[in-house]
Order: C-alpha cells, then structure tokens, then sequence
C-alpha cells in the first residue's frame, strides 16, 4: 500500500520515511515511530492499518542517523543489534532524532492535523515528541520504553496523551507506571493484562485481545483530536 520517500531534516540530513496513503482523502495523518526494528514489516503494517482507518501515515527511519537500511526481525540476535542501535542514537547530540520526528510531523501535515503513536522505543520518542515537537495535535506512546523514569516523566506535554502499557512488562514496572499516573493526571493511562510488545503480531509476547482493545481506544483517541 505504501512506499518509501526521502525527507529532509532541519540540519539537512536526509532520511527515507515509509508513506501509506488512505484510499480517500484523508482524515489526518499519523506518523508511526518504529521500535528498535527498523522500520520493518510489522511497521509498515501498523503505518498501512493506520491508512486503511483514513490517515495519511508516515513512518520515519530513525535509525537512519546511525545505519541506513535496518530491518530486523525479533530473535536474539536482532534484539541485541536493535539496542546497540538505539544506544547510538540515544548518544547522538540533542536534539537527535527529534529532529526527524520533526521533518515527519511537518510532511504529514499535508493532511491535516497530526497525531503521533509510536512502540516500544517509539513510545519513548512519541512520549518525547508529546513535549518537544510542533505541530502535533495528540500523541499515542505503546510501552514507551524509559518514559516512566522520573527524568523522561518530568517532561510536560502541549497535546493530549493517550499511553498503553502491560502489565508483565518486565522492562517497564507497574510501579513506575503508576508513579507516572500520578505525575501526570491529565494523560490517559491504560494497563494490559499482557507483555511488552503485545501489539506486534511477530513476537511471541503479541495478545491479540490487547492489541484489539488499545487499536480501538486509539483509533477512537485519534478521532477525536486529529480527525
């Protein structure tokens, strides 16, 4: 349903963003913030759901900055190879990545207004976005890795924030996500009773029924602040 195209960065720097365009005119747009995959099979999935539902998607290559070109799968192997590469991008000098968030949400806005929904270390970026980047209308973090620590929760979103998290999430604990709750009382907060990554359909933590119950409060999220 999509294609590949080239953007542009504020310093310059060109990176190839994954585009899915709605069959009708869109409603809005969704850029889709990868997780330590690459912009692999399982997002340009996630990006053509989002089309199919009435966006214009687009999902930027963040790890483009450190190496072009990465699609990894969910073995060992690949999950290594994907910290390592978040690792480097997290070292790049502020504001990094962002700044292709940036030039995303700025391409997007073609459509309308923008939401932003992001997985895993895309949540963490969406969760970032949320507070750092213009343009956005709402933003929708799955398992933001790293955004219930105090200092990625000291941020203060501009746009409503709609935030998924599992339960037997041993990467983020329940008890940060509640901390997090409490620090921020405006952010809708819903708990899984699932594993880190339940919404990709190519890991073995996926749960059907979570996936199914946070697309739908999202899609109905989305619906009401960008279109």
């Amino acid at each position: 349903m999509g294609q590949f195209i080239d953007l542009t960065a504020a310093d310059g720097f060109t990176f190839p963003a994954y585009v899915a365009e709605p069959a009708a005119q869109p409603k809005g747009a969704i850029v889709v913030l990868q997780e330590i995959f690459g912009v692999n099979s399982h997002v340009r999935a996630v990006a053509d759901g989002y089309a199919a539902a009435g966006y214009l998607a687009v999902a930027p290559a963040t790890f483009h900055r450190v190496k072009p070109g990465v699609e990894l799968g969910y073995t060992g192997d690949d999950m290594q190879a994907g910290v390592a590469l978040k690792a480097a991008v997290e070292a790049l000098p502020a504001p990094g990545v962002l700044q292709d968030v940036q030039a995303a949400v700025d391409y997007a806005a073609r459509a309308g207004k923008v939401g932003v929904v992001g997985y895993c270390w895309g949540g963490l970026l969406a969760w970032r976005a949320a507070a750092g980047v213009s343009g956005l209308a709402a933003a929708a973090p799955y398992y933001g890795g790293g955004m219930t620590t105090p200092e990625e929760s000291a941020r203060r979103p501009h746009v409503p924030v709609l935030a998924h998290f599992g339960e037997k999430d041993h990467w983020i604990s329940l008890e940060s996500v509640e901390a997090f709750k409490a620090a921020h009382p405006d952010v809708e907060v819903h708990v899984y009773a699932a594993d880190h990554g339940f919404n990709c359909d190519q890991r073995g933590s996926y749960d059907g029924a979570a996936a199914t119950l946070a697309r739908e409060r999202t899609l109905a999220f989305f619906a009401r602040h960008v279109g």
